[in-house]
């Protein structure tokens, strides 16, 4: 399959995505991480650096195995229990980004379907990783298990990594204050609004980005424009009303407040949006790419009486957004941006 260059933006053109094993011609000996990378936390970030040092030392492709949908979310459908399905920390895209940051070269997304989930491990081994890939020097977590039922683990890499022709090694758990850094213990920190806790386990602040798209101009009918960006996935890790800041429109981020979630008074249909009210901003940003980066959860997301009440709470948590800048240390953000400022 060839390579889909537009899944990151162009300052990362050198990282190559591919949607399933890549065409013979750009196959190449590499050093491969297998997993699932929702959020690529701290623990992600340790295991990536032990692949891009064995890349370097050996001469070899940087690259990652990951899969769309999360395997736990095709079993969750497949079994009729959306309620097993994970929450998704990170969309694809800022999944991508942050690969290649950490210096991969290369990006498999395999689509994870009944195909893949009744793999035999050994045509796994054999016909992905060996065959499709070239992996000469493997990395995997230490609970890393493949194949249908599960059956495939680090016991059958070792046992066939000299017929194949790579070396396998393991990663032990990275953990914080005695907890092993997760996608599920970052998915709970952010389920209890705990962003600060969910930035130690990241090693950054947890944020959205997209393109800015056009909604229904309601914000703006109430006296509070809002940029829009689309979720891609229905069941995000985080939901609520929060403090932001916006990086992306100006050449110092943006205070604002932000709605994430399904706007339960103005919409019935499930979609879920992102929404952020610039404080002190005009400007046309459609079409931009930004980086929304939360910083403090103000409350949940609620259905209210109309849109005057709706207007009301609105005010209020712009209100504390404000204070909220003004009492912190990133005072440096524009509250009011000047003329040379605004897009």
């Amino acid at each position: 399959m060839k390579p889909d260059p537009t899944s990151v933006p162009a300052a990362r053109a050198a990282l190559r995505v591919f949607r399933g094993l890549p065409p013979p011609a750009l196959r190449g000996p590499c050093a491969l991480a297998i997993g699932n990378f929702d959020g690529v936390h701290r623990g992600h970030q340790a295991m990536l650096a032990r692949v891009r040092r064995a890349a370097d030392t050996h001469g070899l492709i940087p690259t990652v195995m990951t899969f769309e949908p999360h395997p736990r979310e095709f079993f969750a459908r497949l079994h009729n229990r959306p309620e097993l399905a994970p929450t998704r920390i990170a969309a694809l895209r800022d999944e991508l980004c942050a690969l290649a940051q950490a210096g991969m070269r290369h990006v498999v997304v395999e689509r994870f379907d009944s195909r893949l989930a009744g793999m035999p491990a050994q045509e796994f081994i054999d016909r992905l990783l060996v065959q499709g890939l070239h992996a000469r020097w493997l990395l995997v977590g230490d609970d890393f298990r493949f194949g249908a039922r599960r059956t495939g683990d680090i016991d059958l890499l070792r046992a066939n990594a000299a017929r194949g022709g790579f070396v396998v090694e393991s990663l032990d758990s990275v953990t914080d204050h005695g907890q092993r850094i997760s996608s599920s213990a970052i998915r709970a920190a952010l389920a209890a609004g705990d962003l600060d806790r969910a930035a130690e386990l990241l090693g950054r602040r947890y944020s959205v980005s997209g393109h800015v798209i056009h909604g229904q101009k309601l914000g703006r009918t109430l006296g509070f424009p809002t940029l829009n960006l689309r979720i891609p996935h229905r069941n995000p890790a985080l939901s609520g009303i929060f403090v932001v800041q916006v990086q992306g429109l100006a050449a110092r981020p943006l205070a604002g407040v932000a709605s994430l979630g399904v706007r339960p008074t103005v919409d019935d249909s499930g979609r879920v949006l992102l929404e952020v009210h610039l404080l002190d901003f005009s400007g046309d940003a459609y079409g931009k790419l930004v980086q929304v980066e939360f910083l403090k959860k103000l409350r949940d997301e609620e259905k209210f009486v109309d849109l005057p009440t709706l207007t009301a709470a609105i005010d209020e948590d712009a209100r504390q957004a404000r204070a909220y800048f003004a009492a912190s240390h990133l005072g440096q953000i524009d509250l009011a941006t000047s003329a040379t400022d605004r897009i």
